[in-house]
């Protein structure tokens, strides 16, 4: 599904990834595992395309990521949903908007069907079409504000997610509902996933893959 091979990637003197070799299987989670600062997150920043690797190979799809232009980039993207550790939601969106965002930002749909996606998207990761569509980001929990993330991340039907430290923050409670609705979401949309964590109890919940 996607093969990286040599991937080095330094910041001033400092090398972060120095010539790894991965192999993501289709239909697979494959948990990225170690101590924070180790150059996990850098890893599947650059499968996206938000870093520039100084050597190396990232495939997907026939396209090589690592040397793709904007428009190849562009279009590795709407195959991809990527789940900040932050959640990475826009404050001044309350969460239909914040959802619907890159429906409207990469595909050309009518309204009905942007309504129907996402609320869809937010049955699926268990919250209120009706109460929560209408909130805004600061007046939700922070298990809310992961969920409503993870909304968003699904909403375009991606055919990989990349899932960033999902429960980094989170009270052991809250962390093993979301481990709990990743590993439900993987089953029922059918996608390839990456999670990087430095939770062990949460890597060998989720993962079938680790690295």
């Amino acid at each position: 599904m996607i093969q990286i091979k040599g991937l080095k990637k330094s910041f001033g003197t400092k090398e972060v990834l120095k010539g790894i070799d991965l192999e993501i299987k289709e239909g697979l989670t494959t948990v990225i595992f170690g101590l924070s600062g180790g150059g996990k997150s850098t890893i599947i920043k650059h499968i996206v395309g938000l870093l520039k690797a100084d050597s190396g190979s990232i495939i997907f799809n026939g396209v090589d990521i690592a040397k793709a232009d904007d428009k190849q980039i562009f279009k590795v993207r709407n195959e991809i949903g990527y789940l900040f550790q932050s959640g990475a939601l826009f404050d001044s969106m309350n969460i239909f908007e914040n959802i619907a965002f890159p429906l409207r930002e990469r595909f050309d749909l009518p309204e009905s069907e942007i309504k129907k996606r996402v609320n869809e998207s937010l049955e699926m990761v268990a919250l209120s079409p009706d109460s929560v569509g209408r909130l805004f980001p600061d007046e939700l929990s922070g298990g809310m504000r992961k969920r409503a993330g993870l909304a968003r991340t699904i909403v375009a039907r991606p055919k990989v997610m990349l899932y960033d430290e999902p429960t980094t923050g989170l009270d052991p409670i809250t962390s093993d509902e979301i481990s709990k609705m990743i590993i439900h979401l993987q089953n029922e949309l059918k996608t390839t996933s990456i999670l990087i964590s430095h939770d062990i109890k949460e890597a060998f919940k989720c993962g079938d893959e680790f690295a």
